[in-house]
């Protein structure tokens, strides 16, 4: 078994032991059954934005029904609202786009820079990020503070320079990321780069970091961020007595006290039945419709009506210049119409989500049974370490691994998220020789959901095929345990 002393010797042994790893997997792949019809047709989850699951009947049903008739666009638009409004009341709006990230581009330039009109030079403006995971979403808009940040997205994404992602920074903003107390930030991976490890974020702690980064910025400040996740390993594990993330509701306080707006990203989230807008106190969350909600691609974005109403303005769909209280129209940001079929959907899924959510949680309490019995099967030294846990705001399970590096002596390899870009994130890469579609798999978290192959038409769970899937996951962790020297 090998063995190192330092981390970035055991990420050059795997760089080096690649290609035995791979074949491995593949070996695996036919020592669990995977069938040759299935390779490239089962994975993980379904709610990846490059390999979107296949729609449920019931959804389809109901693009091709409206496809087939003479509907006004904003009628539609407006069903939304009626639905939105059921559930979270009339003092809340919202806003259909084209992707999620739309939604946070719109969100952020409506609420956060400075306005471009009028004589004199402009001012610049800034909004505070808590450091999590995923930053290039929520916190890749604006210049980043303090300086040390300025490079933490250089080799993120497949293009680089201005038409990458230095390219979304909007006009005069700044980002001022703000490390959370008990997270921990080391360098892992083949792309060796810092990874934010978030089982320990200590709530109270951290909002008085929070606190006191707004208050050095207070003449600059205009906006908080943050993701709307619910799980340990995003940093959300306390959680009050309703189940709402501790952490969210003192960043909403903060930002109400201050009297800012609270953006949340909630990208792999679900309206209604997951993280409350009304009980973290957030102005404004944006969903990416379809991940959790098996909507068509497109996202939407939910907020208070005073604040929604720039962002409704901005898409053309607030009301037209003569009076009405809806269009569909031209503005700035017409390019991220989402189009008919995408509201279709939508209008079909949020009625789902309101009058029978248990289509979407009830395979997510199947699947966690099936994932506790299949990481059973794993060497006893990782499988005592996990933190697993269920997510109905994603419609997730959750494997967390950071336990592994408690302790003396080095962990289970943590990949970052540079990996995933760059094609050396070994448990995606692994898990693609095996025919098994990958799913988020860095900074020593594993989220796994069902859709991409594992579901009926009508959305239950196969639990014959999900089982394949978790059985070639198990496999592969262990294979990269042994090449790691982690276990015999």
């Amino acid at each position: 078994m090998p063995s190192f002393k330092y981390k970035f010797q055991l990420y050059r042994h795997l760089q080096a032991n690649l290609a035995s790893i791979y074949a491995e997997a593949r070996k695996a792949a036919d020592e669990i059954g995977l069938p040759p019809e299935l390779r490239g047709k089962i994975g993980l989850t379904g709610a990846i934005s490059g390999c979107p699951a296949p729609m449920r009947e019931d959804v389809l049903e109901a693009a091709e029904a409206g496809a087939g008739e003479v509907i006004p666009l904003a009628r539609l638009v407006d069903e939304i609202r009626e639905i939105v409004k059921d559930v979270y009341g009339d003092e809340y709006d919202v806003c259909p786009i084209n992707t999620c990230e739309a939604g946070m581009w719109v969100s952020f330039d409506v609420l956060f820079t400075p306005p471009f009109t009028g004589r004199g030079a402009n001012y610049r403006a800034r909004y505070l990020a808590p450091y999590e995971k995923h930053m290039h979403h929520q916190a890749g808009y604006g210049r980043p503070f303090p300086p040390r940040f300025k490079d933490y997205l250089a080799d993120r994404g497949a293009t680089a320079g201005e038409f990458g992602f230095y390219g979304k920074r909007l006009a005069d903003l700044d980002v001022v990321v703000v490390p959370l107390a008990g997270a921990r930030y080391p360098n892992h991976g083949i792309k060796y780069w810092p990874v934010p490890l978030l089982l320990d974020v200590d709530p109270a702690e951290s909002i008085e970091v929070i606190t006191d980064m707004a208050e050095m910025n207070a003449g600059l400040l205009t906006g908080f961020t943050s993701l709307g996740y619910d799980t340990p390993g995003y940093g959300y594990g306390v959680k009050d007595e309703e189940g709402t993330p501790v952490l969210l509701k003192e960043i909403g306080g903060l930002a109400r006290d201050l009297g800012l707006p609270y953006v949340v990203d909630n990208a792999w989230g679900l309206p209604f039945v997951g993280t409350d807008i009304r009980k973290i106190g957030a102005d404004v969350m944006v969903y990416s419709m379809d991940k959790a909600t098996g909507a068509a691609t497109s996202g939407l974005v939910i907020g208070r009506e005073d604040v929604m109403t720039g962002i409704r303005r901005a898409l053309g769909m607030h009301g037209d210049r003569w009076g009405t209280l809806a269009s569909y129209g031209k503005a700035a940001y017409v390019t991220q119409d989402p189009g008919k079929e995408a509201l279709l959907t939508q209008v079909h899924v949020l009625k789902v989500l309101r009058d029978r959510p248990e289509i979407i949680t009830g395979p997510v309490d199947q699947l966690y049974q099936l994932v506790e019995e299949e990481l059973a099967e794993l060497h006893p030294r990782l499988r005592d370490r996990l933190v697993v846990s269920k997510s109905y705001n994603s419609g997730t399970v959750e494997i967390n691994y950071e336990r592994t590096w408690d302790g003396e002596g080095l962990g289970f390899p943590i990949f970052s998220i540079e990996d995933m870009y760059a094609g050396s994130n070994v448990i995606q890469s692994g898990l693609a020789q095996m025919g098994i579609i990958p799913t988020i798999g860095y900074d020593a978290n594993i989220f796994v959901s069902p859709g991409q192959g594992t579901s009926e038409a009508d959305g239950s769970l196969n639990p014959e095929r999900m089982r394949l899937a978790l059985r070639g996951l198990v496999r592969l962790l262990g294979i990269i345990g042994r090449y790691s020297g982690f276990h015999g």
